[in-house]
């Protein structure tokens, strides 16, 4: 989605046409009923990332200036935890485990094929915006190893065979 703080329409997905002035109305929402209370800036971080799947620079600038939080406090706590993200995630986000038992047991195969089939480097997005991909050094799951998540899902001893099966899921 792309956010123009001085126009007076953002795009988003899906061919949505949406107000620029309705999201700034709706962070400002969010910001006013956040602002007082304890761990007011994570709060209205989170908030803003469930709007768009990211933390877009206009919103967080915004953010930034209503609570009255320098810019770099702000981006120091984006980057500080793992869940916040400053770029567009897919519907789906696959995490592939590199921890060492997935590792050795074929998780670098997988990440390979979901590389070359699926032209999904971490850190990247399908171009239909379906999914999004992680490395991640351990899914706790290593009696099942290898193991892919997505969307939220584990899925062991996955076969480079299957891997597409399991990906056409998730439409």
């Amino acid at each position: 989605m792309e956010v123009v703080a001085s126009g007076v329409r953002s795009v988003a997905g899906e061919g949505i046409v949406i107000s620029a002035g309705k999201i700034f109305r709706d962070i400002q929402d969010i910001i006013d009923n956040t602002k007082d209370k304890s761990g007011a800036l994570i709060r209205v971080l989170q908030q803003a990332q469930e709007m768009f799947g990211y933390l877009p620079a206009p919103i967080i600038k915004t953010i930034s200036r209503d609570l009255k939080v320098p810019i770099s406090e702000v981006y120091g706590i984006i980057s500080f935890y793992g869940f916040f993200s400053l770029v567009p995630k897919g519907k789906y986000i696959i995490q592939a485990c590199m921890g060492t038992s997935c590792y050795v047991k074929g998780g670098k195969k997988l990440l390979d094929v979901l590389r070359k089939d699926w032209g999904l480097e971490p850190g990247g997005i399908t171009e239909d915006g379906r999914f999004s991909l992680e490395t991640i050094r351990c899914l706790g799951a290593c009696g099942l190893s290898p193991v892919v998540s997505v969307g939220g899902d584990i899925h062991g001893k996955v076969k480079i065979s299957k891997l597409d099966d399991i990906l056409e899921l998730y439409e």
